[in-house]
């Protein structure tokens, strides 16, 4: 929407996903989405049976007690913050067998793609076309 080339450039220095959603009356899914096909990433909404390595079906490791942790994206996200390293510093505090939920309103695949990276074990679980939750273990 900003016609002005510096200000458009300054701008989007500053400006986090969620700000650039809101401003262009966008859900963040959406505008993640629309990002990833123009930088040809393909959808995000695509998961396993469509090739991508994420775990989606539940592990024999995961048990609901076991879940010690969650933290919510989309809040941090709304604030402007990334919550890549909150979540990261979060799995290096896990104990043995314990886990961390995330909860997310689309799949946040460069965070997936770090914990993979890791070697993290992680299930993805589609709740809805906006609420994924992935749970973390060491």
């Amino acid at each position: 929407k900003l016609k002005n080339p510096v200000l458009r450039k300054t701008i989007a220095r500053i400006t986090s996903i969620g700000q650039a959603a809101t401003v262009g009356g966008l859900d963040v899914q959406v505008l993640v989405n629309r990002l990833r096909e123009k930088a040809g990433q393909g959808n995000i909404d695509q998961l396993d049976d469509t090739g991508h390595k994420y775990n989606t079906v539940c592990p024999a490791w995961f048990r609901k007690e076991a879940v010690v942790n969650t933290i919510d994206t989309n809040v941090m996200l709304n604030k402007g913050e990334h919550p890549v390293h909150v979540v990261l510093a979060a799995i290096k505090e896990l104990g043995d067998n314990e886990i961390l939920e995330i909860i997310a309103s689309f799949i946040p695949a460069p965070l997936l793609d770090k914990t993979l990276s890791l070697e993290y074990k992680h299930w993805l679980d589609k709740k809805s076309d906006s609420e994924f939750r992935i749970y973390f273990m060491k």
